[in-house]
């Protein structure tokens, strides 16, 4: 499957950038030691994040990086396109040329599956993740 770390660490990311409980800025700094991601990694998903305009960046002391659109109005597939990442399973990626030429015996599967990812992952937005993980909490407390 073509979703690495990259779309991982990054959905990761945007939900600890959403979980901020202040309206203050929060440094990568912040989120690479809570989430156990490496800062330099976190730099360069952050500016690919801030060119797709779900994230601004904050300068000066007490800069950060903020959500630039609501937690409820960003879904996981805009997050993980906007870092490059390709949900797909599809092992020529869409040319057609999957076995010498031909299309592999598998291809219009992989196709489906890829498809039911994509349109999964669409209806989820960052707010969803969030509740669906404060709910989960709550029970495993009691």
């Amino acid at each position: 499957m073509q979703l690495t770390t990259k779309g991982r660490y990054a959905v990761t990311a945007m939900l600890d950038l959403a979980s901020n409980e202040s309206s203050r800025p929060v440094t990568l700094d912040m989120i690479s030691q809570r989430q156990n991601i490496s800062l330099s990694y976190l730099e360069q998903l952050f500016a690919k994040l801030r060119k797709a305009s779900l994230v601004k960046s904050v300068r000066g002391p007490g800069g950060g990086y903020l959500l630039n659109v609501n937690a409820e109005e960003v879904t996981l597939t805009q997050i993980i396109e906007a870092v490059d990442e390709n949900i797909d399973l599809r092992r020529c990626h869409g040319s057609k040329d999957c076995n010498r030429g031909k299309q592999c015996l598998s291809h219009h599967l992989w196709c489906e599956v890829s498809d039911q990812i994509r349109g999964f992952l669409s209806t989820r937005n960052l707010q969803q993740v969030m509740d669906d993980y404060q709910l989960t909490q709550s029970l495993n407390v009691n």
